[in-house]
């Protein structure tokens, strides 16, 4: 099978999309399908695998380079897909890489699968200016490629009440009903996507790593925290608001000398950590081998976001080198392993502090979690069974209807 995978976040950015990405090529390609990856870039790529499309000169929301103009991305795309003889196309987030495979591929009468990484409400309330004004711009752009006639999105639930979440959970839902199917990481974000009307073919799928990750990851070993050892956390993603790194370096005001805190990963909030002054060190975006490095070092790892991850990429490498989770967020708990981690009593910074006591007081629960992990680690290898029925299922339903 020839698949494109279209996204608009590609390394050497670094993030949860482009890890699902990464592991989805290099599965799929070991499995003898020819892959091909599409994505705004600053520079082409050598990557003979890779196709670069344009961006804009001056617009760089959270520093990523940004697909554009639409019209030339869309006529670049559809060129593509001909010449390479696409028979699938499998789009990884909604802005305008997205849309335009959306539009190429309708224009070519092929099949599109999208996978709903994020919260894009959450994300853009977080990371544009203004956003009460900005989404409105973001909505209006995306109704050109997705149209959202007959979408209306409820405002009674505590994620839809505001005006601006309900504008970006109708984009959500009109790009799902865009797609001939559509995969969700988690069962908990497909719910909330079943809640807001979406009745296209949903398939609940997990992420995975890749056997090239595994590999530098090799034998991970049991944690263990010794009498008079320093315990160390490691935070682990992009330093933007939704993310709240804030939460965890507030915390680490109260954790004592004995803990130690490292932060890896770069973003707008990064002024607003060092103005803190907290007691946490800041490594900037590094290499994935840098991030599975630093984590057989680690105690544990934390996980500071509320109401916004899907299926973070890093607690699938967390399981796979036996680290253990603290998580604020209780919807996590489907994807950190029974027994793996701790749930914070509370999702602030107290609740954090208490967690982290916790493991003071008992560092046996450290190897326990860590046992739990290892136990788990065959679950994150990234399978292509799943991934290839829903694009058979997808071929052969055909492109989803065209609504104007």
């Amino acid at each position: 099978m020839r698949i494109a995978l279209v996204t608009d976040y590609w390394l050497p950015t670094l993030g949860g999309v482009q890890t699902a990405v990464k592991a989805h090529r290099e599965a799929l390609e070991a499995a003898g399908h020819e892959v091909v990856v599409v994505a705004p870039l600053f520079e082409r790529s050598a990557d003979p695998g890779v196709e670069a499309l344009p961006v804009s000169p001056v617009f760089r929301p959270d520093g990523f380079p940004f697909a554009w103009p639409p019209r030339r991305i869309r006529a670049q795309l559809r060129a593509s897909f001909e010449r390479r003889g696409i028979d699938v196309v499998h789009t990884h987030s909604e802005m305008f890489a997205a849309l335009g495979a959306i539009g190429a591929a309708r224009d070519l009468g092929l099949p599109v699968v999208h996978t709903m990484h994020g919260r894009v409400d959450v994300y853009t309330a977080s990371v544009l200016p203004l956003p009460s004004v900005t989404t409105r711009l973001l909505a209006a752009l995306h109704a050109r490629h997705v149209s959202r006639r007959g979408v209306a999105v409820p405002g009674r639930t505590p994620y839809t009440a505001t005006a601006t979440a309900r504008r970006m959970w109708r984009l959500m839902a009109a790009q799902s009903r865009a797609s001939a199917h559509v995969i969700v990481p988690s069962a908990h974000f497909a719910a909330k996507l079943a809640a807001q009307g979406v009745t296209t073919p949903t398939t609940v799928l997990s992420n995975g790593l890749e056997a090239s990750v595994l590999h530098r990851v090799g034998v991970p070993v049991e944690r263990s925290l010794e009498p008079g050892e320093a315990l160390r956390l490691l935070w682990v993603g992009r330093l933007s608001p939704e993310k709240r790194p804030a939460v965890l370096a507030e915390a680490a005001r109260s954790f004592g000398p004995d803990v130690t805190v490292d932060v890896y990963g770069e973003g707008m909030a990064r002024r607003a950590l060092e103005r803190m002054r907290a007691p946490v060190a800041l490594h900037g975006a590094v290499p994935q081998g840098a991030v599975l490095e630093a984590m057989r070092g680690a105690h544990a790892l934390v996980s500071s976001s509320l109401d916004f991850d899907n299926q973070p990429m890093v607690l699938l490498e967390a399981i796979a080198s036996g680290l253990p989770v603290i998580h604020c967020d209780p919807d996590l708990a489907e994807i950190v392993p029974a027994g793996g981690g701790w749930l914070a009593p509370t999702p602030d910074a107290a609740g954090l502090a208490a967690a982290v006591a916790h493991l003071r007081s008992d560092p046996a629960a450290i190897a326990r979690a860590s046992r739990a992990m290892l136990g788990a680690r065959d679950g994150v290898v990234q399978r292509v069974d799943g991934l290839l029925r829903v694009y058979e299922a997808a071929v052969a339903a055909g492109p989803a209807e065209r609504i104007r």
